[in-house]
């Protein structure tokens, strides 16, 4: 099943949901237009059981996402109210994708700036081609990132790398992103699809609710302790104690077969 919008691709492939980012004349630089379409998307693979995994992609072979459409900004973000109204009409799709449920990844080919490292920042990975470039070029446009935004950063690179990062402004090649943290694999060009490909058929693989679970416990980690959700951790780990999928599990090891597991 295919939900296509003009800008905005969302694709189901053998239980693995893709999001694409289609605005490759503008390298995918993002809209209101397609955070809206995001948020359709990513609802359908949410309530899909089919859907095990999400990869988000951009078209074209010369970015991932190369940020907002700044043509964008002189009537939609002209000044701090009208920056607010954007951040609103699109923090919905944001919000989607930051917190699906699911295991996501990002495949990152090309540039990956501004907005697009925020899109990156959301999913649980990141792989890339050895020819991408990331960067934060929010100090050029004076523009002021916002706490989760910068959070999200700083837990996977630390607080110098954030801040060089956002002060400097400057593009990240692949090779130093892997050695910082900022992507979890490097790849050839020719090599990405099938790279992703290997991530993906691992968690197809594995069962839905452990990996649910360690997502979830991860994230409430990074929260402030007094925000975390513990009876929600304590919870999912009830709920995978009691499942099928855990009584699949101990069969099929005693058995010496791989497990079935259907996120029962």
């Amino acid at each position: 099943m295919d939900l296509k919008t003009d800008k905005m691709i969302g694709e189901k492939r053998s239980g693995v949901g893709h999001l694409i980012f289609n605005n490759p004349e503008k390298r995918n630089a993002t809209s209101l237009e397609m955070w809206q379409a995001a948020k359709v998307v990513l609802d359908d693979f949410s309530e899909d059981p089919d859907v095990k995994c999400l990869v988000v992609s951009g078209a074209g072979d010369k970015s991932f996402v190369a940020g907002a459409d700044i043509s964008e900004f002189e009537k939609a973000r002209s000044d701090a109210n009208a920056a607010a109204e954007y951040a609103r009409i699109s923090s919905e799709g944001k919000e989607a994708l930051k917190n699906f449920s699911k295991p996501s990844i990002s495949m990152i080919q090309g540039f990956c700036l501004g907005g697009g490292m925020e899109v990156a920042l959301s999913t649980d990975f990141r792989i890339c081609s050895e020819d991408s470039q990331l960067g934060i070029p929010a100090a050029r446009l004076s523009i002021a990132y916002s706490f989760d935004a910068i959070h999200r950063l700083y837990s996977l690179v630390g607080p110098s790398s954030a801040k060089d990062i956002l002060i400097t402004a400057r593009r990240i090649k692949a090779p130093e992103a892997l050695r910082i943290g900022l992507v979890n694999q490097v790849t050839s060009l020719a090599g990405l699809e099938e790279e992703v490909a290997e991530y993906t058929q691992a968690i197809l693989e594995n069962a839905p609710l452990s990996m649910q679970a360690s997502k979830l416990t991860v994230d409430e980690i990074l929260k402030n302790p007094t925000d975390r959700n513990l009876v929600a951790i304590e919870e999912i780990g009830k709920t995978c104690f009691n499942s099928k999928d855990y009584r699949e599990g101990r069969t099929a090891f005693m058995e010496k077969r791989k497990p079935v597991f259907t996120g029962e």
